[in-house]
């Protein structure tokens, strides 16, 4: 049997297509018998082979990547995972990860997106062939979508993406729209608001963090240090008003003990009242997008700082991230 003679043309053409290694696209032609269509199977069979022995793998490492649509009013992030920080830092598996990401922003969720086509095949016959070219696990870890009549996007060394909705295309919203996204991808936020907090996560939250600092203060009497303070509330959903006409009361209680004149009591006790609502609202600041401080300025609320620009609210918001 004559040895099948495959051309370097043959060969490039075949690795531009799969993204396959020039010696893996040379021997799945010759195995193929120099047939293109047979090489692309003989390809796709390895990758199911790998993505098989691979499946239990942890895929935790890869690329986070935002895009938005040319009239920015629907973007989309997803996290293309692989096993190894080397992969996920590779030119051409980050390349991969922005044209998933381009084609995503046309499906609603990752069911449909995996099941899409993808140059030929669905997305995930795709990513179970770049198993095979690449040799680790691939998968889609992450799919957010956010549509609104303004989106924006922050991306952080393709290892956080955050999209973010507006109410409407205020002057400068670009700015805007990538501050607030920087800040989604820099602090974390889980929801929009303390109002969209459910009460009763409120309150065994602030069981147990007031359980896990009378623990610390235990070991912190034992060593003779400073106690830390137990906080009566962790957010603005239990300051209620009648909590906080207690707390102005005692604001005044501690001045006239401190012998503080009453003629000057209305000038400090704003600053009293905004340090009880700050101490008194950790949960809010940690996980509450427009009650956190904005990182370009922390004298500001991300709601002050969106305020600034007009009439604009923020509809939603979506961060994903490797890891």
């Amino acid at each position: 049997m004559s040895e099948v003679k495959i051309s370097a043309a043959e060969v490039n053409k075949l690795r531009k297509a799969t993204g396959a290694g020039m010696m893996d696209c040379k021997k799945a032609l010759v195995e193929a018998g120099g047939d293109f269509d047979q090489a692309i199977d003989v390809l796709r069979k390895k990758g199911q082979k790998v993505a098989e022995k691979r499946a239990d793998r942890d895929s935790s490492e890869g690329a986070a990547i935002a895009k938005i649509n040319d009239d920015n009013t629907t973007g989309v992030a997803i996290v293309l995972g692989c096993e190894t920080d080397f992969v996920g830092k590779n030119e051409s598996f980050v390349a991969l990860a922005n044209e998933m990401a381009d084609n995503a922003i046309n499906f609603d969720n990752k069911e449909e997106f995996l099941a899409s086509d993808f140059n030929g095949i669905s997305v995930s016959e795709k990513l179970v062939e770049q198993t095979g070219v690449i040799g680790e696990k691939l998968d889609i870890n992450a799919f957010e979508k956010v549509n609104a009549p303004y989106v924006g996007s922050y991306v952080h060394i393709n290892k956080i993406a955050a999209i973010v909705g507006f109410s409407a295309a205020v002057d400068n919203v670009e700015t805007l729209a990538k501050d607030v996204a920087m800040q989604i991808a820099s602090m974390g936020a889980s929801i929009l608001s303390y109002k969209d907090f459910d009460p009763a996560y409120v309150a065994s939250e602030t069981e147990a963090r007031i359980a896990a600092i009378e623990k610390e203060n235990e070991e912190l009497e034992r060593l003779g240090k400073t106690l830390k303070n137990v906080p009566q509330y962790i957010s603005m959903s239990q300051l209620t008003p009648e909590v906080l006409a207690q707390a102005e009361e005692d604001a005044k209680a501690q001045l006239k003990a401190e012998g503080k004149p009453e003629q000057i009591w209305d000038k400090i006790l704003p600053g009293k009242m905004e340090r009880f609502i700050s101490d008194n609202t950790t949960l809010d600041q940690e996980q509450c997008l427009l009650d956190q401080k904005f990182i370009k300025d922390e004298k500001m609320t991300v709601a002050e700082y969106v305020k600034s620009y007009g009439d604009v609210e923020i509809t939603g918001f979506k961060r994903v991230s490797v890891g």
